[in-house]
Formats: structure tokens, sequence, C-alpha cells
């Protein structure tokens, strides 16, 4: 009959022989005891036999303290309970080696930016710190300087710039734009899908690099040609972009002012008469929009300046435009 691996082998049949009785005790060898008959095991321990008449009774067995169980492969030996055992303490003379790892290296402390700029979070827009009543001399704000094509504006952002008592910066649309050099989609072939998305990328770009402006204590003023039947493209666009304290003045002169200012632009920043024509017509939707208006047709470049200061000042205040 076949068993399983590890179980115990059956034994013999027929008598028991003396090859498979235990060794005999001091003394004599006597004849083997009457079997006992089958009944329950009796409670507690068992008393050893009483020895034959005539022969001393056997020494008591040594006592062995229980054996326990065997190390687990892994981790400290298992105590009662299953927790883990206290390891044994070393014996004496002999030397214990416990490998203790070392502990990590300290991380490397962060390098400073040296350039000393603030990190800004992305997408997250920077608001303008002007306050209320805040002087537009002095404030560190965010303007939107908005009119159509030779109406002045890139030449009055600078001079508002390069005048202003505060650190301040000037981003112009038409230099964003243009730094598309090949593939770049000239506004005099028309408005199409390409010149849009060019447009939608400067104007994101504008938005990130005026919101560092900012976040580093710097104004800056942004000018484009925002039509206000557009004002989800154009005006709320940039705030968008920039933030809800973006300040957008409007710089209008006449069509015969913006027609001879166009005449005398080169590249690819002058448009035919039609198309500023009608842009100029576009623009005159700002009238009775609540946003501050500059007629700067009589105005030179430092009083138009000059006006803008004063439009912005008093919209940090709250005061409609005069």
């Amino acid at each position: 009959m076949q068993h399983a691996t590890g179980a115990p082998l059956p034994p013999p049949h027929g008598p028991v022989n003396d090859s498979w009785a235990p060794p005999p005790g001091p003394g004599p060898r006597g004849p083997h005891p009457a079997p006992r008959p089958a009944g329950p095991a009796p409670a507690g321990p068992v008393p050893p036999p009483a020895p034959p008449p005539g022969q001393a009774p056997p020494p008591p067995a040594p006592h062995h303290p229980p054996r326990q169980p065997a190390t687990p492969p892994y981790g400290h030996p298992a105590a009662p309970g299953g927790h883990p055992a206290p390891a044994p303490p070393p014996h004496a003379g002999h030397h214990t080696h416990t490998h203790t790892p070392p502990p990590p290296p300290p991380p490397p402390p962060s390098a400073p930016d040296a350039t000393g700029h603030l990190r800004l979070p992305a997408g997250a827009p920077a608001p303008a710190p002007g306050t209320a009543g805040a002087d537009a001399a002095h404030a560190a704000v965010a303007v939107l300087l908005i009119g159509p094509a030779g109406a002045g504006k890139t030449t009055v952002a600078r001079h508002w710039a390069d005048r202003r008592r505060v650190p301040t910066a000037h981003i112009s649309l038409d230099d964003v734009r243009e730094w598309v050099r090949s593939g770049f989609a000239d506004p005099r072939a028309g408005w199409n899908d390409h010149s849009e998305a060019q447009y939608r990328l400067a104007r994101r770009t504008c938005g990130f690099a005026a919101r560092n402006f900012l976040a580093n204590g710097i104004s800056c003023i942004l000018d484009d040609a925002v039509f206000p039947d557009r004002p989800a493209v154009g005006l709320g666009g940039w705030k968008r972009h920039v933030g809800p304290g973006l300040v957008p003045v409007v710089l209008l002169p006449g069509l015969e002012i913006v027609l001879e200012r166009n005449a005398a632009r080169s590249g690819t920043r002058r448009l035919d008469d039609d198309e500023v024509a009608r842009i100029h017509g576009r623009m005159a939707g700002w009238y009775g929009s609540g946003l501050p208006i500059i007629d700067n047709s009589q105005l030179d470049v430092a009083a138009t300046a000059q006006a803008l200061d004063e439009a912005i000042a008093r919209s940090l205040a709250g005061l409609p435009p005069s």
C-alpha cells in the first residue's frame, strides 16, 4: 500500500518483536508486561509503572524545558501567541555583529534661483497689485492699450513705460507675433485660420509674460487692436490671461490721422487704406462701453502719455472716465 510522503510507516503485523521494543532498564530482563485493556486515556500525567519486586525504582528522568519552535526563515523567532520573541542575549565571550543600515543621506538643499524671480503657479492668473486710489505714476499696474492700426499704440506705450518712476515693461502683441519668421501669417494676406491661430498663441505668450512681470513687482503695458464686437476673444481673453486687475484704455484718433500714420509705416505692419478704415470703423463700438477713450488726434506722444496716466488713475480709484 502506498502512503503519502511524510506519513509514518505502518506497524508490523503479528506479535511484536524485540527489535521493535524499547531498550530494557537496569536490572534483569523480565517478561513483557501484559497489554492494558483499551479504554479512555486517564486525565493528567501518567505515573510510571511500578518496578518489579526486589528491584530499585529507576532514577527520575532529567527535566528538559519544552522545545521552542523553529526560527522562521525571516524576522525574529515566533513567541507564543504569534508575536515575535525578543532576540536571545549574546553569550559571554562572543561578539555579536548586527548589521544596521546607515541612515539615508539628507536631501540636497534646493539651489536658489540665481535670478531671484518668483515662480508662477501653472495656469493661475496673477491679478495686478494696484489698489483703489493709488497714484498711476507710482502703482504697479497692468494696462492694455487698445486701438486700430496707426493709432500710435506702440509709440505711446513705449514712452509711457520709459517715463515711469517704477519698473515697467512694454509688451507689444505685434512684436511677439513677428517672433515667427518662417510661416508667419502676414496680416496683409487677409485674416484666416492660420493668422487667427498665431494671434491666439501670441496673446497667450504676452499674457504669461505680463503675469511674470507682475509677480516680480514690475508693471507692464500691452497693446493690441481689440475689437468691441468680440469681447470673449478680445478683452475677455486678455483678462483671462493677465488677470482681473487689467486696466483697459482705448486710444482712438480720427480716421484721417490713422490713415496718415499708417502710410508712414513699413513692412508687415502697414495695411491698405480699406483695411485700416474697416478696423477704425469697428473700433468706434468702444464708445458707450464705459472704457476710458483718448482721442489723440491733436496730442503729441508726451501729452498722450499724460492723458493715459490720468485715465489709469481714475480706473484705479473706481471713478468713471472723464
